[in-house]
């Protein structure tokens, strides 16, 4: 048997054997084929280093980058790992500077990643150094091509032929990166989670719609995000983003307890003693109240109500995964609107209402499958087959389906006759 048959069994995706999420081998595959490999990977953003000199390190896959604004206002990524020794080079989160200085020999760097300085370069008293043909220019940080669209930075690894950041996107994404970020945004706060299970688990789990009414009770409970409710997802051309949607108050008149009844959701939870910060105000014309816009393979753009947020997805380990919140606001927001969004953010996080429920769930899965390599999960709730781009339904596995479409052809997994 091949061993793209092994991983995918059905060529829909609609089986996908736990050996893809456990496997060390396959773990370092998709650091190169996918990270490193021909696709866009969210940086940041651009409102997190407005001036010249501002820098922020981060992870793209396990491998560590630093992102800075230069003198000419460009912005600029390179790995953080010292020509030199493979030290890391900047260890602050954060910052301003103008050069970027290695401590363990201090080699110094730019803020576009090339040498400026190497100590005792033509050695001491005449005696050692490094010798005549070393020339700096030869030994710059690696650098990463960046695009910025609406103020979101993407970077690549790809030295070859990449297609351009719109077209990776495709138009559905490009319009709601739009949507969100057309206004300037500001960072109002950060959020770091570390999970003990493996990135896919948690890719899956922000495609998957119809868990969150399941899974967490408040939103069920407070009417934010039911099954019952108007929304459904769409993807790019090629599957390998998704946007989960809904609109809040859109089952009225449903008899929505009695569904979630027959599933066995319990609503006999405390009330809320202040519910003043789950109010919802309208902000766009499309009457979409809950939008998670997944971009494949690293970053999850989150509007839940009037709660805005970037999730960066870091893996670590087959075994493990970093995920790290900007918390957002516009920069035209009033004092009353900020603390409405900040309140509303306790939504998310580490021991956010809802997310600290997705963290478990992923660790239960990862535990739980860990001994079961040879066997699959079942993806095909809304049907296989033939992978749409619309979906006009919230009870859907299609989402995934289209994840691991792309990642079993960027991995060269695909299993015979594979429906893309």
């Amino acid at each position: 048997m091949a061993v793209t048959e092994q991983h995918f069994p059905k060529s829909d995706y609609s089986r996908v054997r736990y050996d893809v999420y456990h496997d060390k081998d396959i773990y370092e595959r998709e650091q190169h084929r996918i990270f490193r490999g021909p696709t866009w990977l969210f940086l940041g953003l651009e409102a997190e280093v407005p001036n010249p000199g501002d820098y922020r390190t981060t992870w793209l896959g396990d491998t560590p980058v630093v992102y800075n604004r230069s003198a000419d206002r460009k912005v600029h990524a390179f790995v953080n790992r010292c020509a030199h020794r493979g030290a890391t080079v900047r260890r602050q989160a954060y910052g301003n500077a103008t050069d970027h200085t290695c401590i363990y020999h201090r080699w110094c760097y730019d803020l576009e990643g090339n040498l400026i300085g190497v100590p005792f370069q033509r050695g001491v008293h005449g005696k050692g150094g490094m010798s005549d043909d070393f020339d700096k220019a030869d030994h710059s940080l690696r650098k990463l091509r960046v695009q910025s669209y609406y103020g979101v930075l993407f970077a690549t690894f790809a030295e070859g032929k990449v297609e351009p950041l719109v077209d990776y996107l495709g138009p559905t994404h490009a319009s709601h990166l739009k949507r969100l970020f057309e206004k300037p945004v500001r960072v109002l706060g950060y959020q770091r989670q570390f999970l003990h299970g493996n990135w896919k688990f948690y890719n899956e789990n922000i495609r998957d719609q119809y868990h969150g009414s399941l899974l967490h009770s408040f939103l069920t409970t407070f009417q934010v995000s039911r099954v019952t409710q108007t929304g459904g997802a769409r993807m790019d051309p090629r599957h390998r983003h998704s946007i989960s949607w809904s609109q809040e108050g859109s089952d009225e008149g449903v008899d929505a307890d009695k569904i979630y009844a027959d599933a066995g959701v319990n609503f006999d939870v405390k009330p809320l003693l202040d519910d003043s910060f789950m109010g919802y105000r309208q902000e766009y014309d499309d009457g979409i109240s809950i939008s998670i816009c997944s971009v494949f393979p690293n970053v999850c753009f989150q509007q839940i109500r009037n709660s805005l947020a970037t999730r960066q997805i870091r893996p670590k380990s087959p075994d493990g995964c970093e995920l790290f919140w900007a918390i957002l606001g516009y920069e035209d927001d009033d004092e009353e609107m900020t603390h409405h969004r900040l309140a509303q953010s306790n939504l998310v996080g580490p021991a956010g209402l809802v997310s600290m429920e997705d963290g478990e769930a992923v660790e239960i899965a990862h535990r739980g499958s860990r001994r079961e390599r040879g066997e699959t999960s079942i993806i095909e709730m809304g049907g296989g087959g033939e992978i749409p781009t619309d979906v006009n339904m919230k009870v859907s596995d299609i989402p995934l389906r289209g994840f691991w479409s792309y990642y079993a052809e960027l991995m060269d997994y695909e299993p015979d006759n594979p429906v893309r």
